[in-house]
């Protein structure tokens, strides 16, 4: 049975009874009358006493409204109580997933803490070897567009409390500075960069964490919401025009106009002279700008290595084959709870900073290697959209992609 109802004759007052409560008071209203013995059998008369303030010796009267107080329908009409009818709550399928896909993202963590070590460690054998040269194979902004990325990522985790995914973006900040920091003391970065950078990471790292214990300001974070979303516009812009140098002029425009334009719409936005369309649009600039940091990672260096393929024996496959394992495994939380913009990330590092890459080092990987990566990373996506569609009792397995698009749910 979904639900308890009583009918209007149960539960309906005497008038009689009415008047002496008026005239007379509560006392008048003797424990043990018919009303009273029902109360131990009707759950219903209890919580409605202590809700009008009737005392609890007398259930009849917790139906009668006090003196001024107005009749709502539900005082008035067929009590009746729910009980949770949720088929996917009750459905074990959706539980098992639910807890897998928490598990597989939590677990995502070890891939990216590895991630950079292997170039990490390339690198730390060219510096001491002193072949500084073989270290331009890394392009700088690349993982300057991917540390931004992570850093940004960071705070949109820490605000959603995903906590599996906000250790990743917290390691994948701090692996990532680590390879910057030697490509700064190789030259292939610029000093006065890294510089900034470390500035960046720094004050993100203790803005989230004081933001994620609860010490920080609405007003700070709000303000440092602003700031990365400044910054990760400016970046991104600035890197992706400069990424293409020398073939388009060496130029800061690309950067110092998104900037003044990103800090004039957020300037506006809190003056609250947009319009509903703006509003919304400056809300999801700091995450989104992250996510198209996190996308133009694999696209700088991908461009580095079609320009300088003499170098590519600089560039690690592991670190590689680790992005694209790490990012798989975030894939089926991020569909499970229909987030557009941690899918869209996701799937991106995993299709295109994972496989794609190895597609553009496919001299330095075996064909055989390769195409059992490919058949894998295929296994495992398919895989993922009938479980989700399982799940949650869906009809096809691309109903859960149709669903993320539409930001609905059947």
């Amino acid at each position: 049975m979904d639900a308890i109802s009583m009918p209007h004759s149960s539960i309906r007052v005497p008038q009689s009874l009415q008047i002496l409560q008026r005239r007379q008071g509560y006392d008048k209203i003797l424990p043990g009358s018919l009303w009273s013995r029902d109360r131990a059998s009707n759950p219903l008369v209890g919580a409605n006493a202590s809700r009008l303030g009737a005392p609890r010796s007398s259930p009849l009267l917790s139906f009668i409204p006090k003196r001024g107080a107005p009749v709502r329908c539900s005082d008035t009409s067929p009590t009746t109580f729910h009980r949770p009818n949720d088929e996917k709550l009750e459905n074990e399928t959706y539980k098992y997933w639910n807890a897998t896909t928490e598990q597989l993202a939590g677990s995502a963590t070890l891939a990216f803490l590895l991630l950079q070590l292997p170039q990490t460690i390339l690198n730390a054998q060219n510096l001491m070897a002193g072949n500084n040269s073989a270290l331009f194979a890394v392009s700088w902004m690349s993982l300057l567009t991917s540390l931004m990325g992570n850093l940004s990522l960071l705070s949109y985790f820490v605000m959603k409390k995903e906590n599996g995914a906000m250790i990743v973006q917290a390691v994948g900040v701090l692996s990532t500075y680590v390879v910057l920091a030697q490509l700064a003391i190789a030259g292939s970065m610029p000093s006065t960069v890294f510089l900034a950078t470390s500035i960046a990471v720094i004050v993100g790292y203790v803005i989230n964490f004081l933001n994620y214990k609860g010490y920080l300001r609405s007003e700070l974070w709000k303000l440092w919401q602003d700031i990365i979303s400044v910054g990760g516009v400016s970046v991104l812009s600035q890197v992706m025009w400069s990424t293409f140098e020398p073939f388009l002029p060496s130029t800061i425009l690309p950067g110092v106009f998104a900037f003044v334009t990103t800090l004039t719409l957020i300037i506006q936005d809190r003056k609250g002279k947009l319009s509903e369309p703006l509003h919304k649009f400056v809300g999801g600039l700091a995450a989104w700008s992250a996510t198209l940091l996190f996308m133009w990672s694999p696209v700088a260096q991908m461009w580095t290595n079609i320009t300088n393929p003499a170098n590519l024996r600089g560039l690690s496959v592991i670190t590689v084959l680790l992005a694209m394992i790490g990012n798989s495994l975030l894939l089926p939380r991020a569909l499970f709870t229909r987030d557009s913009m941690w899918f869209t990330g996701s799937s991106w590092g995993a299709l295109v900073q994972g496989w794609g890459l190895l597609l553009s080092i496919y001299e330095c990987v075996s064909g055989s290697v390769f195409f059992g990566i490919t058949a894998g990373l295929a296994f495992w996506i398919g895989n993922m959209l009938v479980m989700d569609s399982k799940a949650n009792s869906l009809s096809s397995p691309f109903t859960p992609l149709a669903e993320l698009v539409s930001s609905t749910r059947e």
